[in-house]
């Protein structure tokens, strides 16, 4: 799942991760491996539950008290202030080093829900400030100079007077502005975006996106999307990883994700889509829900949802099956000794409707 072109700048290899629950330990995480090419954006989508966010937190070195990680490693490659490259291994590192050296001042999170993220009893600008002051030692007239730019960079009118406001003075649309001005505060060069446009409506939702688009473009950072939306990841990403169970099932450019899928996971979702133009007056679910992880997972975890399914996949995992250089699937449909099977033809129409419209 490597892109060669690109130096990666984020590498997770293997990584499992266990939480232990009153009803017995939960795999949430079961041998994930995703590549973040530097200065590009990787949507990773999937249910509810299916593991985006815990790999990710895992990466900021955030997991709940309760989490175990078995294995992997989470490689993350950057430059010193002097320029000369450094290379860590985040799940090795100490959770203070990671709070002093990687969180918000490399790597930045943009949480789902604005008000989660910001404390009620302090103006926005010292929650701007704060990570300057606290990683960079920042005197406070520089820092306070900064974050008035930051508000601006944000689109946010009258920054000023804004810095003495509070978080519940604010729209949801300011307040994830506000949200993504203390992201770049420490200028991370890895932005986390977990769900950020779940809680705005639609109008609000395009602009907060093509603001992280344009400050990606002045910046040069790579952006990671979580996102169970493929309306949001048609507009953001440059890869995609696909997510199911705790485990990705495919990976591939945009273009190979929309107009090529090859997992029968990856065309429910894309099934599912709103689309004016479809013959169907009801929207397409996936049949079934996601396994219970607190139980092992005899076989391919996606089968008992597979219209598709064949006889190997209750008991047996499929490998990542390689398409092209950049495009790879987890599905036995993809062995040679496999039958010959081809999306459903409702969704390879809405494919050639898709690259007509150049979606």
């Amino acid at each position: 799942m490597e892109n060669n072109a690109k130096e990666t700048v984020l590498s997770i290899r293997d990584l499992s991760i266990t939480f232990k629950t009153g009803a017995g330990p939960v795999n949430a995480i079961r041998g994930v491996n995703i590549d973040l090419p530097r200065g590009t954006t990787l949507a990773v989508v999937g249910e509810s539950g299916s593991g985006k966010s815990v790999t990710f937190k895992a990466a900021m070195g955030i997991l709940a008290s309760n989490s175990v990680v078995n294995s992997g490693s989470i490689v993350y490659n950057y430059r010193h202030n002097d320029g000369t490259p450094a290379t860590v291994d985040i799940l090795k590192m100490k959770t203070r080093d990671i709070r002093r050296h990687i969180n918000g001042k490399r790597i930045a999170m943009i949480f789902q829900d604005p008000m989660t993220s910001l404390d009620p009893t302090m103006p926005i600008g010292k929650q701007i400030m704060e990570g300057m002051v606290w990683h960079y030692k920042t005197p406070k007239q520089q820092a306070w100079d900064k974050a008035v730019r930051l508000l601006t960079e944000v689109g946010i009118e009258e920054p000023e007077k804004r810095m003495r406001q509070y978080p519940h003075q604010l729209s949801g649309g300011m307040r994830q502005r506000v949200v993504i001005a203390i992201a770049l505060a420490c200028d991370p060069d890895v932005l986390i975006c977990d769900e950020p446009t779940t809680a705005l409506d639609v109008t609000i939702q395009a602009k907060i996106l093509e603001l992280i688009k344009r400050i990606q473009a002045e910046r040069g950072i790579s952006v990671i999307y979580i996102t169970h939306d493929l309306g949001v990841v048609a507009k953001v990403a440059d890869f995609v990883n696909v997510m199911y169970a705790g485990r990705i099932v495919e990976a591939g450019t945009i273009d190979e994700i929309f107009y090529d899928p090859r997992h029968p996971y990856t065309w429910g979702l894309l099934s599912a889509m709103p689309d004016l133009d479809t013959e169907d007056d009801r929207l397409y679910t996936i049949p079934g829900s996601p396994p219970n992880l607190l139980h092992p997972v005899p076989g391919d975890a996606f089968a008992p949802r597979n219209a598709y399914a064949l006889n190997i996949d209750e008991r047996l995992d499929p490998p990542l099956f390689r398409i092209s250089e950049t495009h790879y699937a987890a599905s036995w449909l993809l062995d040679e000794r496999a039958p010959k099977v081809e999306m459903p033809p409702e969704l390879k129409a809405r494919i050639e409707r898709m690259k007509k419209e150049g979606i």
